[in-house]
């Protein structure tokens, strides 16, 4: 071998390595993309927890102050808080369903079991806010005493999330209407997916502590 051809050698390993690396930093650049994309949203989750933590502990301390005026055994009706949680968690499942049918590609799964989570987190709404006008007319809004301010916030805070998440969903379904099934928009539709169960989570807990509670006690 010559002294030309030995360089020329030496220079073509010097290039496959070279290439090697750009691709090794490229791949952990996209790998360093989905764990920051998934860490910041676990903060997020978890941030929404410790909120409506606070604002179940302060419900806990306030629960007895109805000010002379009526309590959740006279305000609570278990029959439309049940149909409203049985709609939620049918929600969960068809969220569950249109995550699936996005990482399948399925374009006829995912639309229709988006619109049927949809559907169904605005029924949950459609609910908890003739709840709400309901006890209002009736003389129990949320300044008639501490424990109403405290019912109508943890509540309502929850109906604003599931409002937000109504809106995420059809952002959604537009992107991948405009876009496909890239890789980003599939991380927002798991993280999407996250949010609405944790929102459900949330309200087994409200539907439990609140509700259930509420009425026996």
């Amino acid at each position: 071998m010559t002294s030309f051809e030995a360089a020329a050698g030496r220079s073509d390993e010097r290039e496959s390595s070279e290439r090697q690396r750009t691709l090794g930093h490229a791949a952990g650049g996209l790998a360093s993309k989905r764990i920051i994309t998934a860490y910041g949203f676990w903060i997020f989750l978890l941030s929404d927890i410790i909120m409506f933590s606070a604002f179940f502990a302060t419900y806990a301390v306030l629960v007895g102050d109805t000010a002379g005026g009526p309590g959740g055994r006279e305000l609570f009706n278990l029959h439309n808080v049940g149909i409203e949680t049985a709609v939620l968690l049918v929600s969960s499942f068809t969220c569950g369903l249109a995550s699936i049918s996005a990482r399948a590609r399925s374009v006829s799964w995912f639309y229709g079991a988006m619109t049927a989570t949809f559907i169904l987190g605005a029924a949950f709404l459609t609910i908890e806010i003739r709840e709400f006008a309901s006890m209002i007319a009736r003389g129990a809004g949320p300044t008639r005493s501490a424990f109403l301010s405290a019912f109508f916030t943890l509540v309502g805070c929850h109906g604003l999330h599931i409002t937000a998440g109504l809106l995420w969903l059809l952002t959604m379904m537009a992107q991948v209407f405009a876009k496909g099934y890239r890789a980003d928009i599939l991380r927002r539709i798991l993280c999407f997916s996250l949010f609405w169960h944790a929102l459900d989570i949330i309200w087994v807990a409200i539907f439990t502590v609140v509700y259930l509670m509420g009425v026996v006690l």
